[in-house]
């Protein structure tokens, strides 16, 4: 008989520091990095990308939220796609989730040792950034297999690391950079904000990280609405007012290769580089962290239903953590690291966080018929719209991916599919187990 996983997990994660794994989630290397990339797609339309990818991710989180709060098991977006479609699609949400996540570690350790290169530039190339990707894993992967309480406070620490510089480059930019030259274009070109939204779902996503550690969260169905609430509102704000003063301050944005920094330089001089680069240190510090706490839970998830080698689920006697899955998911994410790049991992990464969104939003109606007397903390308005829309914004942000971006998703769902077939015949489990 299974033992249940409350038995083994503790529950010492609150409001604040579910909000802050969220946040970690979201605010990580790609606004360092993307507002570039946004302007040279957009020029001056740019901020709109935002509002767009802000909105479609405002409805997707709008459907973790009802979902979310029905449940206070660990997996997040596997338990939702296995309860409303049963353990096959589970699995290969719980799959897609798992590469969206090392891919995202990854790529964003490359950023890491890239602004390290600002203060020690021995460390953005060759054997240092090796040393520099080793180090910093191996220290988060300790930090998490200490005990949740460890990684938690991490987590909250970083977060307000990262928030402060991000907040003197606004507040500091509003009043100091003239932003009355920016002149809004009157025609849209809709492929182009396609595309540039497709980009920034890479800086907007990560908010799920906070649905899926519930048994490890105080009052999961109460608390992880108003977690996701608040760090979507957090980051659209942030995120927007970010672009507009960068723009301002950096006309010629789209072909800076560090854009906050050096557009942090052009109003606050060097101390402002310095500032907006320790910011993206601890940033992206911040987001591999969580993101350590997070993964190697939906391999510990996998696991105890039987999806995945029985040894992912042990979890250590004395700090009740999912040590084995931490120690695989950081050595995993540490191969990515050193051997990809940032842009080919971050478009790995984009497509198949909006591959479980789609799962997660059409299992909201679904769930509504098949547990229609399951408790929820929130639930939607309006029936199907919201779902509806959220799954349909998907689709279009979709369609801006390129043929190889395509093809990689189809092969890792293939490779996916190869694992669950493989793993059934090894370990007879309930073609749709209900943990």
């Amino acid at each position: 008989m299974e033992t249940s996983s409350s038995e083994k997990l503790v529950r010492a994660v609150g409001l604040f520091g579910l909000t802050a794994i969220a946040l970690n989630g979201m605010i990580g290397s790609g606004i360092f990095v993307l507002p570039a990339t946004v302007a040279k797609i957009l020029g001056p339309a740019s901020p709109l990308a935002y509002l767009v990818s802000g909105m479609a991710v405002v409805l997707i989180v709008l459907c973790f939220a009802e979902v979310g709060s029905m449940f206070e098991r660990a997996g997040g977006p596997y338990v939702y796609a296995r309860e409303a479609f049963g353990s096959f699609i589970g699995f290969e949400v719980g799959w897609m989730f798992l590469l969206a996540r090392l891919t995202a570690t990854a790529a964003i350790s490359n950023a890491f040792t890239a602004y390290l290169g600002f203060f020690w530039p021995a460390l953005a190339g060759g054997a240092g950034r090796i040393a520099s990707i080793t180090v910093a894993l191996t220290a988060l992967a300790w930090v998490n297999m200490r005990g949740v309480r460890f990684g938690a406070w991490t987590v909250n620490f970083l977060t307000v690391g990262k928030l402060v510089p991000m907040l003197f480059f606004i507040i500091a930019g509003l009043f100091l950079v003239d932003l009355r030259p920016q002149t809004f274009p009157l025609v849209i070109n809709t492929a182009a904000l396609r595309q540039a939204g497709l980009v920034l779902i890479f800086a907007f996503g990560g908010f799920e990280f906070a649905s899926v550690p519930s048994e490890e969260v105080i009052n999961p169905r109460r608390n992880l609405p108003l977690a996701l609430m608040a760090a979507i509102g957090i980051t659209v704000i942030l995120y927007l007012f970010i672009q507009i003063v960068a723009f301002g301050a950096l006309p010629e944005l789209a072909s800076a290769t560090a854009p906050l920094a050096t557009a942090a330089q052009r109003f606050l001089g060097s101390m402002g580089a310095a500032v907006m680069t320790l910011g993206a240190i601890l940033s992206t510090t911040g987001t591999n962290s969580a993101t350590l706490l997070v993964g190697p839970r939906v391999f510990y998830v996998l696991a105890r239903d039987g999806r995945l080698p029985a040894v992912l689920a042990r979890v250590h006697p004395r700090f009740r953590t999912p040590y084995v899955s931490i120690a695989l998911f950081a050595v995993m994410a540490w191969i990515l690291a050193v051997f990809g790049s940032f842009a080919q991992l971050a478009a790995v990464s984009a497509i198949a966080r909006l591959l479980y969104y789609i799962t997660t939003c059409l299992s909201v109606p679904i769930l509504r018929r098949k547990m229609p007397q399951a408790e929820r903390a929130f639930k939607l308005l309006g029936g199907p719209l919201i779902p509806g829309a959220a799954v349909a914004i998907s689709l279009w942000l979709l369609t801006g991916s390129t043929a190889g971006q395509v093809m990689m998703g189809v092969g890792a769902l293939l490779l996916g599919g190869l694992i669950y077939g493989l793993q059934s015949r090894a370990v007879r489990v309930p073609l749709d187990h209900v943990g």
